[in-house]
């Protein structure tokens, strides 16, 4: 019997589906990107590994980073969700914390995932100190389900007042329902969040079931396509946090995947930025629809708590930091009716696709711009979607639609939408950098997706960024990310309690317990670990604070003690306020637990020019590029053809079959040992 030999990473966007193959016997990887087919994405995602490997049998693991909880959260197209909670607590989801949509707004509308009608309650009271006022009546809370699955809720999340406390409750309530439910779309708040605060706990589970339907239905598909031809190995699916988890997992914590894709190409940026020499990077990731950008400091990718997919839909679990904004290759330009262009965030998406497409679409968007600026080759599209991009048809959409409202030519207003393009993603770099307290000019920027490597140039010179790191196969980083990534596993538990009342050892005993039972997931992943970390926090704050700190600790086989718990908060507090506040008790909200299963590393030197050749041989032509309103002459090459060591001036074109890259004037690149591109200025350039 031959032994299966790949590990397969697939990253399914807006546009195209990315896939990465590590051949683990050989150790040589090769790439591939497909259109993404819309409606079902696993069809794209199945074709895309068949492109490459002919035996599925022969592939032991494949791990993907997807989108279809994202768009589904961002398009509103989960299930119709019905809620129970608490007599009193039905409009917790639509009351939030009465925020508004626009910082400085007198008014802003808000829609639920859930409408009213589909929010029912039940009668049961838990106090916050955990005792049981009033046990719940099983047959109100089945009486109370059955109605909902009978007006046409598919999924169900039962949510009752201070469960984070003692979840007694809502465990019978949750049994009952299950009794009822026609499917096994239930919810149990406490179980995906059980931590204090009831906005953030009944949003995050809400939208947990909210996806469970759509989210499981498309890896049931994904599962029986990939049988069909022949697979019988592992699937995993990359959280939001940067880790992997099983598929199983996966459909029963959609939740976690609200971010997968992205933060697959995070983990793979930091993984190449480390190998590379750069401890300090700044991921973009542009694609068709979006630019999501992460700050990467001393090689540690920053985690939130929580975050906001779109105004009012809070899920809080730990999440990669990262920014997204609507300036993909597909977000269209237009003028509006004060006469300003706008760039985004409507995008033409992969169909109908930007106007050179010939999809249907007049429209123009930024890919357009390139295409008329001379920065794509019309003949050498990426994906093999098409043999040839429509030049023309750019310029006919650009002329009509910016440049003649604006009294510009042809070229100057396709410069203008990159130019806008390139201010909003420089804000979103400033905004993860700058207002955070980092300098940029310590960070190289990491370009990758399809279309980040050709705004580059100006991302350094706009924001003053020191360098930039252009990975080996840009278009496909996402999709290594997969291949790369950890298992992980967190758990949070709210504590709320002074830490002087508290009994440290016992808690500490209680901490790793959790661990122990988290880690049971890692064992029944059925994937080897090269090892597995445990990682201790606490969410600390002093008595009378409402926003806590994260305070790493370390639980020593002799037992945690309250002096220690202290030590490491006021470390913590200091790093992040310069003073600590004498004489004010300490409190204990939370603590934390992540449970992570090492994979072995991918040795990055697999993507090292093997047989590379001098610059001059690898050019294969020149091209005019339109920049800083001028034509240049760009020498063009083949960028994968270059050996290592290899200088290239701007302006410059280096292309490959899943990306452009785009050397500015004044800038230069250098190809390192592992085949990345560093760009920087070069001496003596007023850049």
């Amino acid at each position: 019997m031959i032994k299966p030999a790949y590990v397969i990473g697939v990253d399914v966007g807006g546009t195209f589906t990315d896939v990465f193959i590590l051949d683990e016997e050989n150790g040589t990887v090769t790439t591939t990107k497909v259109p993404s087919t819309r409606g079902d994405q696993s069809k794209g995602f199945v074709e895309g590994i068949g492109q490459k490997v002919a035996d599925f049998g022969l592939i032991s693991t494949v791990v993907h980073g997807t989108t279809v909880g994202t768009n589904a959260l961002l398009e509103r197209k989960g299930a119709r969700t019905g809620i129970i909670t608490t007599e009193g607590f039905r409009d917790v989801l639509e009351m939030r914390r009465r925020d508004r949509p626009t910082t400085w707004g007198l008014k802003g509308s808000f829609t639920p995932v859930v409408e009213r009608p589909d929010r029912v309650e039940v009668d049961e009271r838990v106090l916050a100190d955990g005792s049981v006022l009033q046990a719940v009546d099983e047959a109100q809370v089945k009486a109370q389900a059955q109605a909902l699955a009978d007006a046409g809720c598919e999924a169900v999340c039962v949510f009752f007042i201070n469960g984070y406390a003692n979840n007694d409750n809502e465990r019978i309530a949750v049994d009952a329902v299950r009794s009822v439910w026609p499917n096994a779309y239930v919810t149990a708040a406490t179980e995906i969040l059980p931590e204090i605060r009831e906005f953030e706990r009944l949003s995050t589970a809400t939208l947990n079931a909210y996806l469970q339907p759509v989210v499981s239905s498309y890896l049931d598909r994904l599962e029986k396509g990939l049988a069909d031809k022949g697979f019988v190995g592992d699937i995993l699916i990359v959280q939001s946090n940067g880790g992997v988890m099983s598929i199983d997992t996966a459909k029963r914590y959609p939740v976690r995947t609200a971010l997968s894709g992205p933060a697959a190409g995070v983990i793979a940026a930091t993984e190449i930025a480390r190998a590379a020499g750069f401890e300090n990077i700044i991921t973009c990731d542009m694609g068709g629809t979006s630019f999501d950008v992460s700050l990467v400091a001393e090689s540690e990718a920053a985690l939130a708590a929580q975050t906001a997919i779109d105004f009012g839909m809070v899920v809080r679990t730990p999440m990669i930091e990262i920014t997204t904004i609507g300036a993909g290759g597909g977000s269209i330009a237009s003028v509006d009716k004060s006469g300003l262009l706008q760039v985004g965030p409507e995008s033409a998406g992969s169909d109908p696709g930007p106007v050179c497409y010939g999809l249907g679409n007049d429209r123009p968007t930024v890919t357009d711009a390139n295409v008329v600026l001379g920065r794509i080759n019309p003949d050498r599209p990426i994906g093999g979607k098409l043999a040839r991009l429509d030049i023309e048809a750019s310029r006919k959409a650009i002329k009509s639609h910016i440049a003649d409202p604006l009294g510009l030519g042809i070229e100057e207003a396709a410069e203008a939408i990159l130019k806008l393009a390139n201010a909003k993603m420089a804000g979103a770099i400033r905004l993860v950098s700058i207002e955070k307290g980092h300098d940029p000019a310590k960070f190289a920027a990491m370009p990758f997706g399809g279309g980040g490597s050709l705004h580059t140039g100006a991302l350094i010179k706009d924001v003053g960024l020191g360098s930039a790191l252009v990975p080996r196969f840009p278009g496909v980083t996402s999709a290594l990310g997969c291949v790369v990534a950890d298992m992980r596993h967190d758990r949070v538990q709210t504590v709320n309690r002074l830490l002087d009342q508290i009994d440290a050892a016992e808690l500490g005993r209680e901490m790793e317990a959790v661990a122990d039972e988290t880690e049971k997931l890692l064992e029944g992943a059925g994937v080897a670990f090269a090892g597995v970390d445990r990682v201790y926090e606490f969410d600390m704050l002093y008595l009378g604070q409402t926003h806590t700190v994260s305070v790493p600790v370390t639980i020593p086989s002799s037992g945690l003690t309250t002096d220690a718990i202290r030590d490491a908060f006021e470390v913590a507090y200091k790093d992040a306020y310069g003073r600590l506040l004498e004489g004010i008790p300490m409190r204990v909200m939370n603590y934390r637990i992540a449970v992570i299963g090492r994979r072995p590393q991918l040795d990055m030197a697999v993507f090292a020019p093997t047989a590379g050749k001098p610059e001059q041989d690898c050019r294969i032509g020149k091209r005019s590029v339109f920049c800083d309103g001028a034509w240049h002459e760009a020498i063009v090459y083949e960028r994968l053809d270059l050996e290592i060591g290899a200088e290239i001036e701007g302006p410059a074109l280096l292309e490959q079959s899943d990306t452009t890259i785009f050397v500015d004037p004044g800038l230069r690149g250098r190809v390192d040992a592992y085949g990345n591109l560093v760009i920087d200025r070069m001496e003596g350039a007023d850049v």
